[in-house]
Order: structure tokens, then sequence, then C-alpha cells
């Protein structure tokens, strides 16, 4: 039987800065161990959590229940480290107005586009309002990688003149310590130092250079894959199994 290998999805813009390394044969690494091991679950429910308490008016314990309500343990023991961050940060906020985002897409080069999908923007007294949700338990956005995320972030919505003027604000639920609660920092975009055009096309030409490096290899493992898969011998139906 062959077997398909897993395929590299082009990373989000946090995922790309993430996970972004100098050296393009670690990112390749790094690429191919995530399509390997994929996170095993994801945090939109959250999205849907803050769009029924800030629009629709539902109550918290309501929100509660339906994310207790998710079978899986883990997810919802994840979902419920957050969730009371969340309300206490949203606590008191009416908006004018809530909106989701198109996705849009920035051009890293090599042609790989990498696609952006804001979660929401809200208006409230004159004020619009960009909060990004960064929901990594451990070792988030920091330094260069957290420079150029808000770097391309800033590019994309300048593109759009009806979100150049909103306060973009990074929402930071990860732990001070390994083993130790969650916590929110919230961090002002407009603090993080921007990166130069020559340096954010050096660091985007290394993401792209290893990306195609993981596509390659990831072939190259499947092709060898597919390869033992057709010189393996066939089984004797007639021959009992080692358990039969």
């Amino acid at each position: 039987m062959v077997q398909t290998m897993p395929e590299l999805r082009v990373p989000s813009i946090q995922h790309l800065a993430r996970n972004w390394r100098s050296d393009p044969a670690r990112i390749a690494r790094i690429l191919v161990r995530l399509v390997m091991n994929p996170p095993r679950f994801n945090y939109n429910p959250l999205y849907g959590a803050v769009r029924d308490m800030l629009v629709l008016g539902v109550p918290y314990d309501q929100v509660v229940e339906g994310i207790r309500r998710i079978q899986r343990e883990s997810v919802r023991k994840n979902l419920l480290e957050v969730l009371p961050l969340i309300r206490d940060h949203f606590a008191g906020v009416a908006p004018d107005f809530y909106q989701t985002i198109d996705k849009r897409f920035y051009p890293v080069g090599r042609g790989l586009m990498v696609p952006f999908e804001p979660p929401m923007i809200y208006g409230m007294g004159g004020q619009l309002y960009f909060p990004w949700f960064s929901f990594w338990r451990q070792n988030p956005l920091a330094n260069d990688r957290l420079s150029l995320f808000v770097t391309l972030v800033d590019e994309v919505l300048m593109q759009d003149p009806d979100l150049e003027a909103a306060r973009f604000e990074i929402l930071d639920f990860s732990c001070a310590a390994p083993k130790q609660p969650r916590t929110l920092r919230i961090i002002d975009a407009g603090e993080i130092p921007r990166i130069d055009a020559a340096r954010k096309a050096e660091m985007l030409d290394a993401f792209a250079e290893g990306y195609l490096r993981a596509v390659a290899a990831l072939k190259r493992n499947s092709a060898a894959t597919d390869n033992a898969d057709k010189e393996a011998p066939e089984a004797d139906p007639d021959q009992p199994g080692f358990f039969d």
C-alpha cells in the first residue's frame, strides 16, 4: 500500500515569524518536523467565544459550558486556561461595531505567498482596535521574530486605508515559566522596533529557502517510502499470520 506523505502548507505570517532562523537548513528541519508531528488542535473556538461575548452578549457561563462540551480533555483544558483571561481583558468593552477581515497574502519571494487572516477588528469611541491573539504556551514571539511579525503585519495593514489607523495590540497568553499558569501580557505593537527593508529581505529570503528545502525533503521522503512499498514482497494469502 502506497502511503501519502503529509504536505507542507504555506505557513501564516505569525508561523513564518516564529519558525524563522538565520540558517535556512534549520528552518527546513523545523518545518519538516511540524509536518511529521503536527499540532493536535487549534484555538479557533476562542475566536467564536470572543465574538459571542462582545457582540451577542452571551453570558460567560454559557460560553464556558460550550467549551466544556468539547470531547477531548486536553483541548478543553487549554481553552479553559485562556478563556478567563480573555473575559477579564474584554470586561466592560462594548464595541460600536465588530467585524472580521478577509484573508490577505504577503509575497515573501520565490513565488511564496504567505496568508494573513486577522481574527477581528472592532471600534469603540472613534478608535479602531486590532487585537492579535498569541496562544503559544511557551516561546512566544520575541526579539527579531516579534519585530519581523509586526513589520509584515504593518505592511499588510497599511495597504488598507481603513485599517492603517487601527490600534494594533498583541495579546500574549503564554506562561512566564514552564509549568506556571498562563498570564495575559498586552504588547503595544507601536513600541516594537521595525525591521529595515534590507534586513527584512534577508530574513524572508532565508525563510523562503528553508521552505523550499523542506518541500524537497518531504518529496524525497515520500519517494523513498513509495519505493519501499513497491519493493516489499506481497503477503501470501495462504500463509497464516504470526498471530493466527
